[in-house]
């Protein structure tokens, strides 16, 4: 059986699959909300839901079919519900899902403490990048001597 990896039901999907015309063979997608998701194993089937000008379809996939070619998850949608047969009434913006914000990319993490100070020197004969002096930080050009 083919699995699928982060999919859950309220998800914008793009299922792939097989389609057969005369003497050729292509694959097909299919782009829409994931709205059931029912049994497990070689039964389980996963149902998607697309508004095609302005007409709502659904098509259920056998997830075990020689037939089905694959599935993408393109964003994880909020949803509390486990079947979302609601959408089949709503039109329009209400058809709209609210979506899980994006998890921040990690940043690498820092060179050693070495080639931290040495990328952040300047290099000879570059102007305007010169260190400046304590004095001139605080806006005062004579620098303070103690009384």
């Amino acid at each position: 059986m083919r699995q699928y990896k982060n999919a859950q039901v309220g998800d914008t999907v793009r299922v792939q699959f097989k389609t057969i015309e005369e003497d050729s063979e292509r694959i097909q997608s299919f782009e829409g909300t994931m709205i059931k998701v029912r049994g497990s194993g070689p039964g389980q089937t996963i149902t998607v839901r697309k508004i095609s000008f302005g007409v709502g379809v659904e098509r259920v996939f056998p997830v075990a079919s020689p037939r089905f070619a694959g599935l993408a998850v393109l964003r994880h949608g909020k949803v509390r519900r486990s079947k979302l047969y609601f959408m089949r009434k709503l039109t329009g913006k209400a058809h709209k899902l609210e979506f899980k914000a994006e998890e921040p990319a990690l940043e690498p993490a820092p060179q050693s403490a070495g080639a931290e100070t040495a990328a952040s020197a300047p290099a000879p004969g570059e102007p305007g990048k010169a260190a400046i002096p304590a004095a001139d930080k605080a806006g005062s050009a004579v620098p303070a001597t103690s009384t």
